[in-house]
């Protein structure tokens, strides 16, 4: 198994799921849900809004196609991540950081407060 099929291990029903669908998908397309949580989904929406993408899902496509087209790039991928532990390492040296104590019980409390119902994207018909 490699590195990053050991990250995933848990999730042999998907996997499985993936590669029953595979054949359909290369002819047919891929259509599924996706839950982005709360800054993820203002960063996609403000698009929408600004017109740059049509809908959230044109946005996930682009996005998709812009990874895919950066994969074999290693570099390029190794350089951006350099630049983001850069940026962070930057936030230690100014003092930005908190207690780890406290990161653990903020986390434990997010993970146990109800959440509110996501919003819905509803495809408009054309």
């Amino acid at each position: 198994m490699t590195e990053e099929n050991d990250a995933f291990a848990d999730n042999q029903a998907e996997r499985e799921q993936a590669k029953a669908l595979r054949e359909r998908a290369r002819s047919g397309g891929l259509r599924f849900e996706a839950y982005l949580p709360g800054s993820m989904a203002d960063w996609v929406l403000e698009r929408v809004e600004g017109g740059w993408f049509a809908d959230p899902s044109e946005a996930v496509f682009a996005i998709v196609s812009n990874y895919i087209d950066l994969e074999p790039h290693r570099d390029l991928r190794d350089e951006l991540l350099r630049r983001q532990l850069d940026a962070s390492l930057e936030d230690v040296k100014a003092g930005r950081v908190r207690d780890l104590d406290e990161v653990m019980d903020e986390l434990r409390r997010e993970v146990t407060k109800p959440r509110p119902e996501p919003a819905h994207w509803e495809k408009i018909a054309r």
